[in-house]
């Protein structure tokens, strides 16, 4: 197993910036292959299968706002109706956060129009707490301050990389599941809101060496991006990919 991971973005935009994709991400291997999809809204699956000629096989849900999990839906009719053949993807979700999903997901009982058939029956759903193992590699997971208590859920992997899911600036948070050199890809707009990073909010809550560490992601628009690279951090573009080497250094690859 080489120990060097990438993180790719498949989308970074907000709710609202649909020409950037919903913000999602894939954890490959050193040689490009997909390990872990972070969140799946209605772009997603798409940008998937235009990079990986497949569907995903492994999952982890930030949290339940649809720009985050619609495209579960889309994924599980072509499961049961197009790739029957298929084994259910893991499905790693936080607990506190499954209830939600049922609700919003798989209460209905004619996903199909026959009946017969459950939502979860084509996933192999996988609650999580503060650990779950997967491909080998143990990730950890975390609240973040987005909207209500225990809402939303951070995913890192120590040594390599933490990434935020939607969220206000949390120092603590960061202080304890990013204490090294890990790459913070991190929720951050132009402009914040109660329930999203600013990019004014960035020097206010954290120190200048972690600042450095930053990857922003989940803004508004191009030129928002170029206004917070004009204020000196990097910012994530759809389709780039971040080399993680062990230790926390990253490096940005621009995919064409």
């Amino acid at each position: 197993m080489s120990d060097v991971l990438r993180l790719r973005f498949l989308g970074v935009g907000n709710a609202a910036a649909h020409a950037l994709g919903n913000s999602a991400a894939v954890v490959e291997d050193a040689a490009g292959q997909p390990l872990l999809l972070i969140d799946c809204g209605p772009t997603v699956l798409p940008a998937y299968r235009e990079r990986y000629a497949a569907l995903p096989t492994a999952l982890f849900i930030t949290h339940t706002h649809l720009d985050h999990t619609a495209g579960l839906e889309s994924l599980f009719y072509q499961l049961a109706c197009e790739q029957t053949q298929l084994a259910p993807p893991r499905l790693y979700l936080p607990a506190d956060i499954v209830r939600r999903l049922q609700h919003q997901l798989a209460d209905d009982p004619f996903k199909l129009a026959e009946g017969g058939v459950n939502f979860w029956d084509r996933f192999q759903v996988i609650p999580v707490g503060d650990q779950f193992w997967h491909a080998g590699r143990s990730f950890e997971v975390f609240p973040v301050d987005h909207h209500g208590y225990r809402a939303a859920f951070g995913i890192a992997m120590r040594g390599y990389f933490l990434y935020t899911g939607d969220t206000r600036p949390i120092p603590e948070v960061l202080a304890e599941f990013a204490p090294g050199a890990e790459t913070v890809f991190h929720d951050c707009g132009l402009h914040g809101s109660p329930s999203h990073t600013g990019s004014a909010d960035l020097a206010t809550d954290y120190p200048a060496a972690l600042r450095e560490r930053l990857v922003l992601y989940h803004y508004e628009s191009p030129d928002a991006a170029e206004a917070m690279r004009a204020l000196g951090y990097r910012v994530a573009g759809p389709g780039e990919c971040f080399e993680l080497m062990p230790g926390g250094t990253s490096k940005l690859r621009r995919v064409v």
